[in-house]
């Protein structure tokens, strides 16, 4: 087996203010082995978000003083790249934080699309304008577009998802929620557990769940969406 696993997703959604951005750190120090190429991590505070990413490996990219400047936050997305399609560039960094007329998001992928340059053609046919040139922002702008007439964010994911083709696991929040999401053959690995706190934790592996001191709780099933908010996991 290689050493690369082809990239690692983190997120964490705490029931109250907390370093949250700490957490994903150590999250993403553990999934490391999954992508040494670049790696991100957003926090939403009360549905500000705050966003560092750059190339190169977790302790180089993020350090005591990068950290220091994220505030306290209740969510967290985080990623570790390794990269299979897109140039090797900073634009190519993860999560993506995205604005759209219903709010925003930010969005970590792990996996490939097989039919990412059909729906890449379809979008800019129809007028968007992408900035990277890997498919995680193909998905962003599938969720986005369900989202004008979808009545929640995990609707629009779960329409997003009739479109995608291949193998994917998503950790994205929006200002109030955090969603895992597993394409629904389960090519790529996600899980997720629980911290004494309530905090909960999703990972493209259980070492990562370990490393903040979350107990596993189990693997996502193939096609399953789960949605963390205050009042619990649906």
């Amino acid at each position: 087996m290689s050493i690369h696993e082809e990239c690692g997703v983190f997120g964490v959604f705490s029931p109250t203010q907390t370093n949250v951005a700490a957490m994903a750190y150590y999250g993403l120090y553990a999934l490391q082995h999954r992508g040494q190429e670049s790696c991100g991590i957003v926090v939403n505070d009360d549905g500000v978000f705050s966003s560092h990413k750059d190339l190169g490996l977790v302790n180089d990219v993020f350090s005591r003083e990068v950290l220091s400047r994220y505030p306290e936050g209740t969510i967290a997305v985080g990623h570790v790249r390794y990269g299979t399609t897109g140039a090797t560039s900073r634009r190519n960094c993860q999560p993506l934080a995205i604005n759209h007329q219903k709010g925003k998001m930010a969005l970590a992928h792990n996996g490939n699309l097989s039919n990412a340059d059909v729906l890449r053609d379809k979008l800019e046919l129809a007028g968007a304008i992408f900035h990277t040139t890997i498919d995680t922002e193909i998905i962003a702008y599938l969720i986005t577009q369900a989202r004008l007439k979808a009545p929640s964010i995990e609707d629009a994911v779960s329409q997003a998802m009739k479109r995608l083709e291949g193998a994917y696991s998503l950790c994205l929040m929006s200002s109030a929620k955090l969603i895992a999401v597993r394409d629904p053959q389960g090519f790529r690995p996600l899980c997720y557990g629980k911290m004494p706190d309530g905090t909960w934790v999703v990972a493209s592996e259980s070492c990562a769940l370990s490393a903040v001191g979350a107990s596993f709780e189990r693997d996502l099933l193939p096609g399953e969406i789960l949605v963390f908010t205050k009042d619990g996991m649906t």
